[in-house]
């Protein structure tokens, strides 16, 4: 594994007196020559922290034992607010795709997984990107179009009566938690673009942080677009799994998942 600034010139509205690292990636190549499709890891933490372990670090090896490289998203967090953290997977999505043959990755093989909160990251993702912009530098240039969205007990929406509001608070401060177009903006069951990538969801049906109701009316938003995708909802689980291994049925996820992203290409 090897950590990789985003920015080699500093990040956009990074901050030295907040304390945080900048953005960046932990990559996790298999380095035997072969050109393979890449995803990038948002691990969870309702963005006050990054679960990095449970959430990241061991996804990112279950994503290398099926021939798939994986980057870890250190992205910004509280009390650096939107877009910031939009930013920061957006680059990252860029930087992987710039550096595609660098790191042995399929340029159009490029796909976002997130968990709770790093599920939200992964929803503005897929959601809220561009083809490349005329401002920066060479990186900005490129597409940060994911090409598949992977969303494990998602937050999804920031502005219902099962949204995780305190992600909500966290991402955008108590301004932008007042601005109910931003909410509706940044909730992704009302903002599926009509290319959005095919997306995977699974959650469990009782978790009682964030719950399953964001799965399911982003799969109804996918399904009213026209998007490919593939929902699992487990009946048990507590939120907060990873890989869950020790949890019968939650633990199908990950295959599930790995014939999913053979299945488009990955």
């Amino acid at each position: 594994m090897k950590n990789y600034l985003l920015w080699e010139k500093g990040a956009p509205g990074f901050d030295l007196s907040v304390g945080q690292s900048e953005p960046s990636v932990d990559a996790y190549i298999i380095d035997d020559g072969m050109p393979r499709s890449a995803v990038i890891v948002c691990p969870g933490g309702g963005y006050t922290h990054r679960a990095e372990d449970h959430e990241g670090k061991q996804i990112c090896e279950f994503l290398n034992s099926h021939g798939i490289n994986a980057f870890m998203l250190k992205y910004r967090l509280s009390p650096y607010r939107y877009p910031a953290q939009l930013w920061d997977v957006q680059r990252a999505v860029r930087f992987v795709r710039y550096n595609a043959e660098k790191f042995g990755v399929i340029p159009d093989k490029i796909g976002v997984l997130g968990f709770s909160a790093g599920g939200h990251l992964t929803v503005m993702a897929i959601e809220h990107y561009d083809y490349g912009r005329d401002d920066g530098d060479e990186i900005d240039r490129v597409s940060c179009r994911p090409d598949a969205g992977v969303l494990c007990y998602a937050v999804v929406t920031l502005e219902k009566e099962y949204a995780h509001k305190g992600s909500a608070r966290e991402l955008l401060g108590a301004d932008g938690y007042a601005d109910k177009e931003l909410l509706s903006r940044l909730s992704g069951e009302n903002s599926v673009p009509s290319d959005c990538p095919p997306v995977f969801l699974w959650h469990t049906a009782d978790d009682d942080c964030v719950p399953s109701a964001n799965s399911l009316n982003m799969a109804k938003a996918l399904r009213d677009k026209n998007i490919p995708y593939e929902m699992h909802i487990f009946p048990t689980g507590n939120h907060g799994l990873g890989l869950g291994l020790d949890r019968p049925g939650v633990k199908l996820w990950s295959p599930l998942l790995a014939e999913w992203l053979n299945e488009i290409g990955f």
